[in-house]
């Protein structure tokens, strides 16, 4: 599928990474950084109070002991000088956020905090760090595992809510490490459902949660949690010109999440059904092809620059978004039909849908 508008840099543009990212966006290092202290706005403690749930301190004595900071060492391949102008081969140290999902030592973050990484190491919110090693990571949904070896004493595994029953409007929590500031606290409430980002590896990552709650650089990875502090999403990008929180921020869901977490932690990894093309606007509803990927099921079955996708299986397909939403539901073998318009006529066509490659 087409990756979304929304195009994921390293600092300025529509949409921003949040992950652990060094130098230029000012990542503190974990040894002699500032301590921060959990607070809140009146605001969000009145959203909090109105909707009948936890007030923020509530949800952060709740939460928080679940929380982890997770440090990311990386080097140089010594063969050019660095993007933040280190040496060649110089060992790099960059944060981000993330929280235990079980007794076992699971912790979740998301994939594109640890990706390259030559070591990971996770700091508890007792201050405890242990080093990590990656179970799996799944880029197009931008979910990764980690497992430490903690005694179970020591973790507070982060209860997972149902995000299909998250409202417009409902208040949220968000905690982590921006800047390399462990235990930070914002608060705000979820500005719109359903929103579609592009995924660390450039495909269309759909049911985004969108917030205002303040989440910046080391943020990701971190939870976003409702008023009874459990996890609604993982906050994995902000939309801004700057670099920083302009309050438009995207979590991954939290069904998404488990999901994701289930087949890592059976497989290791995560197949996603692949159609193959690039999705353009079409003036008369529908989802319009702009491009065909050689090899791909829709070049298999046939499908061509100017179709127009206008149902999946019998299901209307008004937009882009409905195609991607329809393929992303289905699992990589599924023989669907899609009704195309062409030339003016209607036909139907079969595909039988391939695995997402990397």
């Amino acid at each position: 599928m087409s990756a979304s508008p929304r195009t994921a840099v390293a600092a300025l543009g529509a949409a921003v990474v949040l992950g652990a990212a060094a130098g230029a966006v000012g990542v503190k290092a974990t040894d002699g950084g500032p301590s921060a202290t959990p607070t809140a706005t009146s605001a969000a403690q009145q959203v909090a109070s109105t909707t009948g749930g936890l007030s923020v301190n509530d949800v952060y004595d709740r939460a928080g002991p679940g929380v982890v900071t997770i440090t990311v060492t990386t080097h140089g391949s010594g063969d050019s000088v660095g993007p933040e102008g280190f040496a060649p081969g110089r060992e790099q140290q960059a944060q981000g956020s993330g929280f235990v999902s079980d007794e076992q030592g699971h912790v979740v973050t998301a994939a594109h905090v640890v990706e390259g990484a030559d070591s990971v190491s996770v700091q508890l919110a007792d201050g405890s760090t242990y080093d990590a090693e990656v179970v799996g990571s799944d880029a197009s949904t931008d979910v990764a595992v980690l497992k430490i070896d903690a005694p179970a004493s020591k973790l507070h595994p982060l209860e997972l809510a149902d995000s299909a029953a998250v409202e417009v409007g409902d208040g949220v929590v968000a905690i982590g490490a921006p800047f390399g500031l462990e235990d930070s606290v914002t608060s705000g409430i979820v500005s719109a459902l359903g929103r579609d980002i592009t995924s660390p590896d450039g495909f269309t990552l759909t049911g985004a949660i969108q917030t205002d709650a303040a989440i910046n650089h080391g943020n990701s990875g971190g939870p976003l949690l409702d008023d009874a502090g459990r996890v609604i999403g993982v906050a994995v990008q902000i939309e801004s010109d700057s670099g920083g929180n302009d309050g438009v921020g995207f979590a991954v869901p939290s069904n998404t999440v488990q999901s994701v977490v289930r087949q890592l932690l059976e497989h290791g990894s995560v197949e996603h059904a692949y159609l193959g093309v690039a999705l353009g606007t079409a003036e008369q509803g529908g989802a319009a092809i702009a491009r065909v990927t050689s090899g791909s099921p829709a070049d298999d079955a046939g499908l061509q620059a100017g179709d127009v996708v206008t149902a999946v299986d019998g299901t209307s397909v008004e937009s882009s978004a409905d195609l991607v939403s329809a393929v992303a539901a289905k699992q990589p073998g599924d023989t669907v039909t899609l009704t195309v318009r062409r030339d003016g006529g209607s036909r139907s066509v079969d595909v039988t849908l391939g695995n997402r490659p990397a």
